[in-house]
């Protein structure tokens, strides 16, 4: 079983990555932002805290988002591994997910970052917002969600740097290449 932590800023390229990769190595994906927004699609009790969150471009809380991860690892008990998009968030987060983990007799191997200019992600996100009409695409909560990024979530990846699991890839440029690079990481652990 491998497990990948693929970090990123909002706009970094995670969700088309984690689609390649999934393909490739059949990881079962975990994303946060796609559990909050089904949750919040199918108006579940959770998913109706997590849309007043989300609306108000703060994080949700860490024990909404580690007992929906728990849950989603828990529905996939055969899994080849496990890629997490967009969490952890925070160095208590990414202790949490460490601690549950091991505890399941498994651990995060590797956690790759997306390296991408701020300039680069407001492009991006822009095109976006015109193509899939996300709400938490609109200014003002990306411009909290890449704050919130630049001045809190950043700070996950010393700790895992320390860990000896960080690696970064250029995260402009072709998403093949993009992919390849970081396929070329995996494979030679």
């Amino acid at each position: 079983m491998i497990n990948l932590v693929l970090f990123g800023p909002p706009g970094a390229g995670k969700g088309t990555q984690s689609e390649k990769l999934i393909q490739k190595y059949g990881f079962v994906h975990i994303s946060t932002g796609d559990l909050f927004r089904w949750h919040t699609k199918n108006d579940t009790p959770l998913g109706k805290r997590v849309k007043e969150i989300m609306n108000s471009g703060a994080l949700v809380p860490d024990e909404i988002t580690i007992a929906m991860l728990k849950e989603e690892l828990d529905k996939n008990p055969q899994a080849k591994g496990f890629l997490f998009d967009g969490f952890p968030r925070t160095v208590p987060q990414a202790e949490a997910l460490d601690a549950f983990m091991k505890a399941n007799g498994t651990a995060i191997h590797h956690v790759i970052a997306l390296e991408v200019t701020e300039e680069e992600l407001r492009t991006r996100i822009a095109k976006r917002r015109t193509i899939e009409n996300r709400a938490d695409d609109e200014e003002e909560k990306l411009n909290k969600r890449i704050t919130e990024y630049f001045t809190k979530t950043i700070h996950v990846l010393p700790y895992y740097k320390n860990l000896g699991r960080l690696n970064s890839v250029h995260g402009i440029g072709n998403i093949d290449d993009i992919f390849i690079n970081i396929c070329t990481l995996l494979d030679k652990k």
